[in-house]
């Protein structure tokens, strides 16, 4: 397609204006958490433009009321709802059993699903909840799924990661904060680096098969991932935005879905990966402590993510030969 006029996008470009002029017709698309939120508005978007699409829920009747809204603004009949609890094994094995029966192969995988700034409690196998479901949870689905991501290439893999990755690298040696008092921020933000690294490493295996991953910062949006967050969290994060850009700047759901969409989508894009963006945009790394944008260096790390891979496999106790 004629790529020209697709300059301009930025903080506050919606998902409708990322899609303009790219047809999805005939791709298979799989959004985490999309009963809600930035998953129901990145599901609605790649329904739009003729994509196939699966979202996953907890609650599947809040699932089904986002797929009928979808259908009935889309024309696209072409919805599905699968249950997914993303803190239980058992439940994402069951699922990607599922999902492999009856789709052999997928183009778009949008691991958006997340918990965040939750209070200290454990995920149904005894993970650390924000590292057990962020992280954890889409590294085993996703890999369980690879080879739908392999019949389906050129694919793409797109993981929500989040600014708040500059908040903490992964303490390898206490992922579960078992030694160390919990904070749900440096939690947070340990899940949301451990989501860049693993685009690091699923790039480096699969991205010679044109199957490419990257992770995104959606941006500060109001949804129901911020339901743990009460004034004070939300005073520290507009104290940390005035302080670094003068003011704190949200987006709206369209906008915020944006940059997602984009990762899966932007001709631009093809065949890269292994990397940051936000704002519909490739981030710089900038490893200062007053940085406003950008992705940190640590969270880059090859090795670093070659390490969480294997202690990823360790936690869910299966190796991923990939």
């Amino acid at each position: 397609m004629d790529e020209s006029g697709r300059s301009g996008f930025g903080h506050d470009t919606t998902t409708d204006e990322v899609l303009q002029g790219i047809e999805l017709a005939g791709s298979l698309a799989l959004v985490t958490g999309g009963s809600s939120g930035l998953g129901a508005e990145t599901a609605r978007a790649l329904a739009s433009r003729g994509a196939r699409v699966v979202l996953t829920a907890r609650d599947m009747a809040k699932g089904e009321e986002v797929a009928r809204g979808i259908r009935s603004s889309t024309g696209n009949t072409d919805v599905e709802v699968e249950e997914l609890e993303l803190g239980s094994l058992a439940s994402i094995r069951s699922f990607a059993g599922r999902f492999l029966d009856r789709h052999d192969a997928l183009q778009i995988l949008v691991n958006n699903a997340g918990v965040m700034a939750c209070p200290h409690e454990k995920t149904a196998d005894g993970f650390e909840l924000q590292f057990g479901t962020n992280h954890l949870g889409h590294f085993l689905l996703t890999c369980l799924i690879v080879p739908a991501l392999l019949k389906g290439a050129p694919s793409r893999i797109v993981s929500l990661s989040s600014r708040a990755h500059q908040m903490s690298p992964v303490v390898f040696d206490d992922v579960n904060f078992e030694h160390r008092p919990y904070h749900k921020w440096l939690s947070y933000g340990q899940s949301k680096t451990a989501n860049v690294l693993f685009a690091v490493e699923l790039e480096r295996r699969l991205g010679s098969r044109d199957v490419h991953a990257c992770a995104v910062h959606p941006g500060v949006i109001q949804t129901e991932l911020s339901r743990y967050m009460g004034e004070e969290d939300w005073e520290l994060i507009r104290s940390r935005a005035v302080a670094r850009e003068g003011e704190l700047r949200t987006k709206s759901v369209e906008a915020g879905a944006a940059t997602s969409v984009y990762a899966a989508t932007a001709p631009e894009l093809e065949g890269r990966g292994g990397i940051y963006l936000e704002d519909c945009a490739i981030s710089e790394v900038d490893d200062s402590e007053d940085a406003s944008s950008g992705v940190r260096s640590y969270a880059l790390d090859p090795d670093a993510a070659r390490r969480l891979w294997s202690l990823s496999e360790e936690m869910v106790g299966e190796v991923f030969d990939l």
